[in-house]
């Protein structure tokens, strides 16, 4: 078991550089399965969750290959793929979900596996089904697997979503890349990673408008060509350094940092009484002083990430002050709390609600990840400890953050990996 070792105390200053996506790069590597030929993925993270989904591209039938020292993965997708996506593979990644979009609208079968990843609530696939079967998909659900089938292809449909869902939008837009006709999604997600993997589609051939929106719009075409792509920027990595410049009183350089992307997190780290300053390759974080508390609801792209939501009730419990955090996206997201309620903070949780009364320093104590974010924001809660934390089920980390206790400790943190 891998396992992180902090002592609390460290005032975080220098320079670190935000590598790709995790959101993006996996559903990036998912659509490629659209076009026959060879396409390649660059500015790729370093994470376990790239060899996961690597592994289940290669079960379909693809070569893969990672080139960690040039960031990048090149795969070459033949002209007859497989259709079924195991568990033992999915379990592992919520995002091999966004093979289903793509392996529905060119195979005209998918079996995929009900997915697994982070233990942060329900995310059901009600809204993906839903909009697949307007556009002429038979779906169902047996042994585990979410079964889906066109045998007369996929048709273009007006689709309104009932929530703007991240995954439902993706999967739809990729399975209309080759359907017939014209498709509309409406309440469609707007985060960066949706934007990012839609340019992907359009560098292949895709004829798509409205990224960004409410509203996409994609017309069909007979087929996709293979193409080259960088990923976006990390933002929740990110806006996780950004966070932990605030709680430390540190000084941290953010390099291919996107400010634009976390306007409202950045907002709240200067109401919080840090100063925030664009860069000419990213921005910066300072902190002089204890924090001031501030009051956060997680909302939907341009809302305030929940990604983020534990990095701020991390600040909240060492700030000047009582705050409010209200959890609108994912109700599963308050099993963090449990875990800093171990290191001495002081919240109460009622529903999606948390109300956190600041105290000027955690207590170290064993504590465990529950998923990503929550194991890093328990590293940056033993930051702010008093001696030693052990953060077991480091390997939460390992699949959102590239050699995150090495650049801790560039930084100055006394971080080592046990």
């Amino acid at each position: 078991m891998e396992r992180f070792r902090v002592v609390g105390g460290a005032r975080l200053s220098g320079v670190v550089k935000v590598a790709g996506a995790k959101n993006s790069a996996l559903k990036l590597m998912a659509a490629t399965l659209l076009a026959p030929g060879k396409s390649t993925i660059t500015n790729l993270p370093n994470i376990a969750d790239v060899e996961y989904m690597a592994e289940l591209l290669t079960r379909l039938g693809c070569t893969v290959k990672i080139d960690m020292a040039q960031s990048q993965v090149s795969i070459d997708v033949p002209e007859q793929i497989t259709y079924r996506a195991d568990y033992d593979l999915v379990r592992k990644l919520r995002a091999s979900i966004n093979v289903l979009g793509p392996l529905l609208t060119r195979v005209k079968k998918a079996e995929v596996a009900l997915p697994g990843g982070d233990a942060i609530g329900s995310r059901g696939l009600d809204f993906h089904i839903d909009g697949l079967t307007q556009m002429g998909a038979q779906v169902h659900s047996e042994h585990g697997y979410v079964i889906a089938e066109a045998p007369n292809g996929l048709t273009g449909a007006a689709i309104t979503l009932d929530f703007p869902s991240v995954g439902a939008t993706e999967n739809i837009m990729t399975a209309a890349t080759l359907a017939k006709g014209v498709t509309v999604i409406d309440n469609a997600a707007r985060e960066p990673d949706v934007v990012d993997l839609g340019e992907f589609l359009i560098a292949m051939g895709a004829k798509i408008s409205g990224l960004g929106s409410h509203t996409i719009e994609i017309t069909g075409v007979a087929n996709l060509k293979p193409a080259t792509h960088a990923t976006l920027p990390d933002r929740i990595v990110a806006g996780t350094w950004a966070f932990a410049a605030a709680m430390t009183r540190g000084d941290i350089t953010i390099e291919n940092g996107r400010a634009d992307h976390l306007e409202l997190p950045l907002d709240k780290l200067v109401a919080a009484g840090a100063v925030v300053t664009t860069t000419k390759g990213g921005f910066r974080v300072k902190m002089d002083r204890r924090p001031s508390s501030v009051d956060v609801a997680t909302l939907p792209y341009p809302g305030f990430p929940t990604d983020l939501q534990p990095m701020v009730i991390t600040l909240n419990a060492i700030a000047d002050g009582t705050s409010l955090v209200t959890e609108n996206v994912f109700e599963g997201r308050f099993m963090f709390v449990n875990e800093l309620l171990r290191l001495g903070a002081k919240i109460s949780v009622d529903g999606h609600h948390a109300a956190i009364t600041g105290i000027e320093q955690l207590s170290a104590a064993p504590v465990a990840a529950t998923d990503i974010r929550a194991g890093a924001g328990l590293v940056l809660a033993a930051l702010v400890s008093d001696g030693e934390t052990i953060i077991e089920d480091g390997f939460h980390i390992d699949r959102g953050y590239p050699d995150f206790a090495k650049q801790l400790t560039q930084l100055g943190a006394d971080v080592t990996r046990i």
